[in-house]
């Protein structure tokens, strides 16, 4: 079961990363176009603005997920180091509990904003609004399933195996 867990969390770790590098090669894409279409055509395409900024936050929201997951994120490993091995996993234990917990209030509120504001558009790319806060939801979620994950192994004596290995 375990290795199940590990598995899945390493799959999905990987593929929010692909979706995320995909998402800035469209960003490159986009404003690319934009300049081109500004500077040289002397006519901006009025949806390349909007559709960079949903990108945007789906890379940065994935990208976040995935380094927690793969301990990307920034952490005071340098203080706990200094304090003994007991102490130190009680540490760890409370810092993955709060980032998890942090995941589960960040999916929670942002799938309460996407829904009040699911009524709206994005004018220029014709989408709702939610689409923006979409990226807070399963960035949420993701965060607290990996954090359960370096929970579980902590307690198992095992470290997270970071998916790109």
């Amino acid at each position: 079961m375990w290795r199940a867990f590990v598995t899945f969390n390493a799959t999905i770790s990987r593929w929010s990363m692909y979706v995320a590098v995909a998402g800035l090669c469209g960003i490159v894409a986009t404003v690319a176009l934009q300049v081109f279409g500004r500077y040289v055509l002397n006519d901006t395409p009025t949806w390349a603005e909007s559709l960079a900024l949903v990108l945007i936050l789906y890379v940065t929201m994935l990208g976040a997920a995935v380094g927690v997951r793969d301990a990307g994120h920034i952490g005071l490993e340098s203080l706990l180091v200094l304090v003994p091995d007991a102490l130190r996993l009680k540490l760890e234990l409370l810092i993955h509990a709060l980032v998890g917990t942090f995941g589960v209030i960040m999916a929670w509120n942002g799938a309460v904003l996407a829904e009040s504001v699911m009524g709206y558009k994005i004018p220029t790319l014709g989408l709702s609004e939610g689409v923006n806060q979409l990226p807070l939801v399963i960035a949420g979620l993701l965060i607290a399933l990996f954090s359960l994950e370096h929970i579980v192994a902590l307690l198992r004596g095992e470290d997270v195996e970071p998916s790109w290995h």
